[in-house]
């Protein structure tokens, strides 16, 4: 098995229960740093030498699955009382088919959703988080007044793509067309999320600033420079760790707020995470699958999700009291009912690496919000270019 990160580190400790429920089976873990996962993932792909298992992060998987380096797994849950799909949150599980067959079982999840503090927007007169665009806006410049332009609203790095994508997908975009052939980021939905977090920094709401400009913006938060910030779960922990005692009932977690009223609350969010896959070229098929299963249960989940803060993929998991008891965590269970997955193209990593360099750009003053835009999708149309090629030729088939 192949695991990234921390995930890498702590998923040995869940291992000795299988090997004891499976006399014969040892586990090799190896365990690799995310800076190097992919491109490691897809040298053992050219050289025939990938692992059994390994943990891939969902918006990985149509890349691996157009290099024809995973099993198909339909039949192997279908036969399996130990992943019934009904226990997923369904825009995750939704990011590991493609062209209706299943690739990987979700292992944890995450998504992005707002961290603020209630003090600050309670003294500028918000007892509850914002539930749409409008809300969030005129709360963020309601303290931005009362401070003398000396706080700003929320804290952006300009430096990624998952805060403009996360207004996309609130806003329905979708961001490629005509079957992922060609960019769609012009497309007004898309262009409406753009302008909206564009114009957070253009007001003075957000400061444009990378994430290396930030010294420590868990020190920042503290001293209530900004008031909200757009992050994912772990940053529970890091909060609950860095921030000072005297700030401990002081801050929150809450769902995205939506465009509008008439969208519903909350708003979409990002579909993340990582799931657990399974090479074509595995001859320990059997064992494999098996370890999988194992990972999968709730019971080890919960467990996973104390020795990483990892949130889990099954729901029943949730019902473990460190879950169900932390409101700050509630959150994320309200937001992962509303998640969706970027477009399945093998050119999503790269796709959205332009996204941040565009949005920066037209941060920073450099380009316009609409020229970003038109120079984003012509750069898309480009990568997408050996896409088209495949499609036109069958070799291929759109999701």
């Amino acid at each position: 098995m192949w695991a990234f990160g921390r995930e890498g580190e702590v998923v040995q400790a869940l291992l000795p229960g299988f090997e004891s429920a499976h006399p014969g089976v040892h586990v090799r873990v190896q365990q690799i740093p995310w800076i190097a996962a992919h491109e490691k993932l897809l040298t053992a792909v050219v050289g025939d030498a990938t692992p059994d298992v390994a943990q891939l992060g969902n918006t990985w998987v149509p890349e691996f699955t157009a290099l024809h380096a995973l099993t198909p797994l339909d039949s192997l849950v279908a036969h399996s009382s130990a992943i019934p799909a009904a226990d997923y949150f369904p825009g995750i599980w939704d990011t590991n088919v493609l062209d209706g067959v299943l690739y990987g079982i979700p292992w944890y999840v995450d998504t992005r959703l707002l961290f603020y503090r209630t003090d600050i927007l309670a003294a500028a007169g918000y007892r509850s988080p914002p539930a749409t665009w409008a809300e969030w806006r005129a709360a963020m410049e309601r303290v931005r007044a009362r401070s003398g332009d000396r706080r700003y609203g929320v804290l952006l790095p300009v430096n990624e793509y998952a805060q403009p994508l996360t207004l996309g997908v609130a806003n329905g975009a979708p961001f490629l067309k005509d079957a992922g052939r060609f960019g769609d980021f012009e497309e007004p939905r898309f262009h409406a999320a753009f302008v909206f977090y564009t114009g957070l920094f253009a007001s003075g709401l957000a400061p444009p600033v990378s994430n290396v400009q930030v010294a420590n913006r868990y020190q920042s938060f503290a001293n209530g420079e900004f008031v909200f910030l757009v992050s994912g779960p772990w940053d529970i922990g890091e909060f609950e760790r860095r921030l000072p005692d005297s700030l401990r009932g002081r801050w929150a977690t809450a769902p995205m707020p939506a465009p509008s009223v008439g969208d519903g609350y909350p708003g979409a969010s990002l579909a993340g995470g990582s799931s657990l896959v399974l090479f074509a070229r595995s001859r320990q098929r059997e064992a494999a699958w098996a370890l999988i299963e194992y990972l999968a249960d709730p019971e080890r989940q919960a467990k996973f999700y104390g020795l990483t803060g990892d949130l889990p993929a099954r729901r029943a998991a949730w019902r473990d009291t460190a879950l169900s008891h932390n409101a700050r965590a509630q959150a994320f269970w309200e937001q992962l009912q509303h998640v969706r997955a970027t477009p399945k193209v093998a050119e999503w990593e790269e796709i959205s690496m332009k996204l941040a360099d565009y949005a920066e750009a037209a941060v920073r003053g450099a380009m316009s919000a609409d020229s970003a835009l038109a120079a984003l999708d012509r750069d898309v149309d480009r990568i997408l270019r050996k896409r088209r090629w495949l499609l036109a030729r069958g070799l291929i088939r759109p999701d």
